[in-house]
């Protein structure tokens, strides 16, 4: 029965479409071009990274090790400080921290720090509130730095209040037969995760107008190569990789910058490749290419399918969706409590990539925007997105996946309102 009611709805959602029609039409494109977009600016820069960090974290890290500090009845400040100082430092978009959200919770993480670590990440990075603060006004930089370490904090809080019990009980289940010792020295394995890490950042360093930001962006290649190098000498000296292989795989990275030196990404990718192809001739690591492999399926389809979706209803930065502009700009046009909480959901459903929601608030701010409603999006958007919910409800279940995102436009319409009272 199901099965009937799902393909005559689907007919009857494609024989209705309004296609032909200049907005529809319009659209569709616009739902491709943001894809086409998505997938040339932020799969091979930021994904494949991500996908690589998660799969070590399974490999590599044992669930004892990570329930000591981040698991339910670690320290709870401890475990929260970790998770929000380390989602700061890596300045991710709401996608980019999929894979890392999911490699510390099924490691065995609360999900209060877990949901901390979730948000912190593309919420509260040092890079978005300079830019910010610069940009829209030291005032505005400030609110939304408090205001984003806040919600950090008490959002994990929440969560692990309301589903304390589960935790409890998956606490429990999940320490049986679990070594608290990490599978190599300390040292190494933080070295190991803090070059990837910072592989990862630089990569996707972005331009802004500020002097000190703007050098490291000239040279972002450079620091990536140099943290590379690092990277493929510590496989060989500590993850005793044949010096041969790692050799010919530097040199492939080499001849793909030579070749194309304006391409970036393609010398990106064939190391990203390469490592992995390494990793599956290897027994002690061959666990870390298949772990990157699962999460990779997981969670890529539903992102793309994600973005295509917001595309088509909102349409890209200065482009329009389904759903015109002129709605937009009039139903937040001022500091009122329906009008911020317009622009906290409308935020929690578009896609914004790493520090493009400055300019895009900025041109609101521009055309009527108010205060109030300006602060709600920039702490609702950055954090969530229709393919960051879609990857988040298979991780950790369509309730809690609610919960999360509920709390995150609450919290934000709440304090959005309050800023646009006080400082009209």
């Amino acid at each position: 029965m199901r099965w009937l009611a799902a393909v005559v709805g689907i007919f009857l959602l494609i024989y209705f479409l309004p296609a032909g029609t200049a907005r529809f039409d319009n659209a569709v494109l616009e739902g491709i071009r943001l894809t086409h977009w998505y997938a040339q600016e932020h799969v091979i820069l930021c994904l494949l990274p991500a996908f690589l960090i998660a799969g070590a974290m399974a490999a590599y890290l044992s669930e004892g090790a990570v329930m000591r500090y981040l698991g339910p009845n670690a320290s709870k400040p401890v475990a929260f400080g970790m998770a929000s100082v380390s989602g700061t430092l890596l300045a991710v978009c709401s996608c980019t921290v999929l894979p890392l959200f999911g490699g510390i919770y099924r490691r065995g993480a609360g999900l209060g720090p877990a949901i901390a670590f979730l948000y912190s990440g593309p919420a509260i990075n040092i890079m978005a509130i300079v830019v910010t603060a610069k940009v829209l006004g030291l005032e505005l930089g400030l609110a939304r730095a408090i205001g984003a370490i806040v919600f950090a904090v008490v959002i994990g809080v929440i969560m692990h209040f309301i589903y304390r019990r589960e935790e409890q009980t998956r606490a429990t289940k999940n320490s049986r037969g679990f070594s608290g010792e990490l599978s190599r020295p300390l040292g190494q394995i933080g070295i190991f995760f803090g070059l990837m890490v910072g592989i990862l950042v630089f990569a996707n360093w972005a331009a802004a107008d500020n002097a000190a930001w703007m050098t490291i962006y000239t040279y972002k290649w450079h620091i990536t190569a140099v943290l590379s190098g690092l990277f493929a000498l510590l496989l060989i000296r500590r993850w005793n990789w044949p010096l041969h292989q790692v050799a010919v795989l530097a040199g492939a990275v080499a001849i793909a910058a030579l070749l194309m030196p304006s391409v970036p990404e393609l010398a990106f990718a064939v190391g990203i490749i390469g490592l992995m192809l390494i990793a599956t001739l290897r027994d002690d690591d061959r666990e870390w290419a298949v772990q990157s492999w699962e999460f990779t399926k997981l969670i890529m389809p539903l992102l793309l399918v994600g973005v295509f979706v917001a595309g088509l209803l909102l349409g890209r930065p200065g482009e329009e969706g389904l759903i015109p502009s002129e709605w937009v700009v009039l139903a937040v046009g001022d500091n009122g409590l329906r009008s911020t909480f317009l622009a906290s959901l409308l935020g929690g459903f578009m896609y914004f990539s790493t520090l493009t929601e400055v300019p895009i608030v900025q041109g609101l701010i521009g055309n009527g925007m108010g205060k109030g409603p300006a602060l709600a999006l920039l702490l609702a958007g950055p954090a969530l997105s229709l393919p960051n919910m879609l990857v988040i409800r298979t991780i950790i279940g369509t309730q809690k996946t609610l919960v999360y995102c509920t709390l995150v436009i609450v919290m934000a319409t709440l304090s959005g309102y309050l800023y646009g009272q006080l400082w009209p």
